[in-house]
């Protein structure tokens, strides 16, 4: 249901505490996660050995974790350190996960650990060069499949509709975009708009707000829910660098069929060292995802329930090109790893409107 073979997003790093247990499950997998004293973040499976307890229920002892239950210890690499029953034996051993701390992010591999290349983490280096006064991130568990949320990114016409009070305008849906799948099996699309109106909560700064804009909106999906956004703006006929440029990534980990942890971070090219207005983009963004995308998704997911959104022969038009690309991009790599032969670039899952 889920690839194995790449960098999920975890935890925010600062989240992670030396002294506390912190449990979630990823891709259907509880995880147990803590730094040891030296500060190193360690990751194993949620689950003792002995009698299945819920390794989270313990508590940390010397730089690993104690079960609950009956006192087995293990390391940060799921080796048994104390078995205060007996002999410590091969068999007393938990699954431990390479992790690797990058971009503000905690990333699991959840397959082969032997194919775990911290280089295959998406380069969302933007958020490590943002100034403080720049930068916002949040997270919100969301109650919809992954692949809903990565529909809903790869289809920004959503916002002229859901978000039209502060990010809609028209221009999206006016807007043809063109769409690449690449050779490392990500996906670009990209909308660029000349001549129209810009999202209302970016009006005020642009030097002539009543003048029509040229737009340059995109995404960068990679097949492990991360995605690259960037949205500018410029008055029409001037040059990208007189305007706004934003960039921002949306992550979609996901939990379990039904559930994600939905990471988001923003940055921008304006405003670098206003701390207010910072609070402001904040708080505007968290809206625009917790009170209009979130209960949308979840809505969404309720109706589907547990079947998959293509089995369910939706009616497509034109603006899912992008997001039924992905899937198939998805469900490729899905057979690969399972030794399966998958849907080439060119079979349609689904015909489109």
């Amino acid at each position: 249901m889920f690839l194995k073979n790449v960098w999920y997003a975890a935890w925010w790093m600062d989240e992670l505490t030396t002294r506390e247990l912190h449990p979630r499950t990823i891709a259907d997998q509880p995880i147990i996660f803590w730094r040891d004293d030296q500060g190193v973040p360690h990751a194993v499976l949620d689950r003792c050995p002995h009698r299945f307890a819920p390794l989270s229920m313990g508590r940390r002892f010397e730089n690993g974790v104690q079960c609950g239950y009956h006192g087995l210890a293990f390391d940060g690499a799921g080796g048994c350190i104390l078995n205060p029953h007996g002999p410590i034996v091969p068999a007393l051993q938990v699954r431990a996960f390479p992790l690797v701390e990058r971009h503000n992010i905690v990333w699991i591999w959840m397959g082969d650990a032997d194919q775990a290349e911290p280089d295959q983490i998406p380069d969302l280096g933007f958020a490590d060069r943002a100034p403080s006064t720049a930068y916002s991130k949040g997270f919100l568990p969301t109650a919809a499949g992954h692949l809903l949320i990565v529909d809903n990114i790869l289809d920004l016409t959503h916002a002229d509709y859901l978000h039209a009070s502060n990010l809609g305008g028209g221009a999206m849906t006016r807007a043809k975009p063109t769409i690449e799948v690449r050779p490392d099996s990500t996906l670009f699309v990209e909308w660029l708009v000349n001549g129209d109106v810009i999202p209302p909560f970016f009006l005020s700064e642009l030097p002539y707000p009543d003048k029509p804009v040229d737009i340059w909106n995109s995404v960068l999906w990679h097949p492990n829910g991360a995605m690259k956004l960037r949205f500018g703006a410029t008055t029409t006929g001037r040059p990208r660098e007189e305007g706004i440029d934003t960039l921002a990534a949306h992550i979609a980990t996901p939990e379990t069929a039904n559930s994600t942890h939905y990471f988001y971070f923003n940055t921008r090219s304006f405003r670098l060292g206003d701390a207010e207005y910072n609070s402001q983009y904040a708080q505007a963004m968290r809206y625009a995802f917790s009170v209009e995308d979130k209960p949308m998704l979840e809505g969404q997911q309720r109706r589907l329930g547990d079947a998959d959104l293509l089995d369910c022969k939706p009616v497509l038009l034109p603006t899912d090109s992008a997001s039924i690309r992905a899937r198939r991009v998805y469900a490729k790599l899905l057979k690969a790893e399972s030794g399966e032969a998958g849907p080439t670039e060119h079979e349609p899952l689904a015909a489109a409107g």
